[in-house]
């Protein structure tokens, strides 16, 4: 199975999360990119828990929802696993190794510091590049996950008629949508370190990237299900029906003061949270801008919160601003959508490498 840095033929991206598949299908006319169709399925209710799935026919079901409202004719996808489910690992081979010796190598390491069995799991690797401690040496990342984690997400897609061609992992899917975000700031990024909140339905996930790549990883239990269960409890509504009104409106006068803002303090405590637990790991380096993406990032003013509270500057994610788009693509929706989309945005450009 490829992971890594592969050349691919045009593939949708698939983002599975807790509470929706979001499929998008883009190309690319010289250097810029459009955008062919999208959609987002919801899931039914704790098909998936802490990104395992509990229900494979149903994430299959979900799959070609969404597949049906896009009108995409690919077939091949990529897909994603969680962070949580992932181990990754910086390790030094020498760089006169063969390709054929330099896998030998790394599957003798692999077996040291992966903690399953190697049969039970998928791995692949990457060259990074000459090792700064020794030049004689190159370092490669090791990616690997338990291989059940792997195949649910296989043959979710296969049952929903698709083949998938790249499984990557969720933090590399946003790093690589984070090339799209960087028109949108007014001076360089290069050389500062960038948080991205990815606040979803139940889980939250702080990326930081020091000059574009990748350095933390962390997910925590928060997300949009809780506004949606509070709007169920104080307005007596079914799971469902609370969903479409925090979507769409039609709740009492009271609801901004009685739910939404209190929601919003929680969102904001959640993200110092996850940067105090950032802060207190071995890097301890400051953050210098936050973006926040995710179902929950969709909150209007909620960047202007965050903002108050950290004193640095907050962006809502919308890889899409540079972007042409389809006469399938509605653009209020898209624009809507933009911030969930970020991680499907990241795997569609797999097609591209």
């Amino acid at each position: 199975m490829n992971w890594l840095n592969r050349k691919q033929n045009a593939v949708l991206g698939i983002d599975i999360s807790t509470a929706a598949v979001k499929i998008l299908e883009l190309s690319r006319f010289g250097n810029r990119f459009k955008v062919e169709s999208y959609a987002v399925a919801p899931l039914a209710k704790e098909t998936i828990e802490e990104k395992n799935f509990t229900n494979i026919d149903l994430v299959a079901d979900s799959i070609k929802s969404a597949l049906k409202m896009s009108g995409t004719k690919l077939k091949q996808a990529t897909v994603a696993v969680s962070g949580s489910a992932v181990m990754t690992k910086i390790i030094a081979i020498e760089a006169a190794l063969s390709e054929a010796e330099m896998e030998e190598q790394i599957m003798i390491e692999a077996d040291q510091y992966v903690p399953y069995a190697l049969e039970d799991v998928n791995f692949d690797f990457e060259v990074q590049g000459i090792s700064e401690s020794n030049p004689e040496m190159v370092d490669v990342l090791l990616v690997a996950s338990r291989r059940e984690n792997v195949e649910n997400r296989v043959e979710a897609l296969a049952r929903a008629g698709l083949k998938t061609q790249i499984v990557d992992v969720e933090a590399f899917a946003m790093e690589h949508a984070f090339t799209l975000l960087t028109d949108q700031f007014a001076d360089s990024i290069d050389g500062q370190t960038v948080g991205i909140v990815d606040m979803g339905a139940t889980v939250t996930t702080l990326n930081v990237l020091y000059d574009g790549r990748s350095v933390y990883t962390r997910e925590q239990s928060f997300g949009g299900k809780q506004l949606t269960e509070e709007i169920q409890r104080r307005y007596g509504l079914s799971y469902e029906e609370a969903g479409l009104a925090k979507r769409h409106g039609g709740l009492p006068d009271s609801y901004v003061s009685d739910v939404l803002d209190p929601f919003k303090r929680a969102m904001v405590q959640q993200v110092q949270r996850s940067l105090q637990f950032y802060s207190s790991s071995s890097t301890n380096v400051g953050v210098d801008r936050i973006i926040l993406a995710g179902g929950c990032a969709a909150i209007p003013g909620i960047e202007q919160w965050v903002e108050k509270t950290l004193a640095i500057p907050v962006y809502i994610a919308n890889p899409f601003v540079n972007m042409m788009l389809s006469n399938k693509v509605k653009p209020h929706l898209i624009s809507n959508d933009a911030p969930g989309l970020m991680i499907a945005c990241g795997l569609a450009i797999r097609s591209f490498d």
